[in-house]
């Protein structure tokens, strides 16, 4: 499903380029919108069904852990909302992304990847003063191979920077200079 948004986001951003496109694409911008909270809904929804099946929690334990998990999730899709951010700049940009936009995207990347980690520090302790710690790091492992997962889909449908072109000397970041 984020295979597709990413696409569709390559797309529009095709489309925005062409002066009869603009117009469509600027009505597109809301669907590209929708679109990515629709799989941004599933993608929540599966790993919760993940998380479920392989934690096997007993009653008690899910009583805890489920609304800890909630504050959780939400914390991390206001994360995510920024990382989203990046990834529809940065395929609206591609392939004539400049030296500039490309470290301030690396930036944002950066920022985000160490709130990340800080949010995930917070709630181990969170859910440690709830449940045994065997229990919180297995959930922990396991929502980093679900998040494993994910950025590998999401790697795969964006274009390779290497093809990019460098605005400023008008080659493609992957080719050696020409001297």
């Amino acid at each position: 499903m984020i295979k597709h948004s990413a696409l569709l986001i390559v797309m529009v951003a095709i489309i925005a380029c062409c002066p009869l496109g603009r117009a469509q694409a600027q009505l597109q911008a809301a669907n590209i919108d929708s679109t990515i909270e629709v799989a941004r809904a599933g993608i929540s929804a599966e790993r919760a069904t993940i998380i479920s099946t392989a934690m096997n929690f007993n009653d008690k334990d899910g009583a805890v852990f489920w609304p800890i998990y909630r504050e959780y999730e939400y914390e991390r899709s206001r994360l995510d909302d920024r990382r989203c951010g990046v990834i529809k700049e940065y395929t609206q940009k591609y392939p004539a992304l400049t030296d500039a936009e490309a470290k301030a995207m690396a930036e944002r990347m950066f920022e985000y990847d160490s709130r990340l980690v800080a949010l995930k520090k917070a709630y181990y302790k969170k859910f440690g003063k709830a449940l045994p710690a065997l229990t919180v790091t297995k959930f922990f492992q396991l929502d980093r191979r679900v998040d494993l997962m994910i950025d590998a889909q999401i790697e795969a449908s964006l274009p390779p920077l290497t093809q990019a072109q460098n605005a400023s000397q008008g080659v493609s970041v992957g080719e050696p200079d020409q001297q």
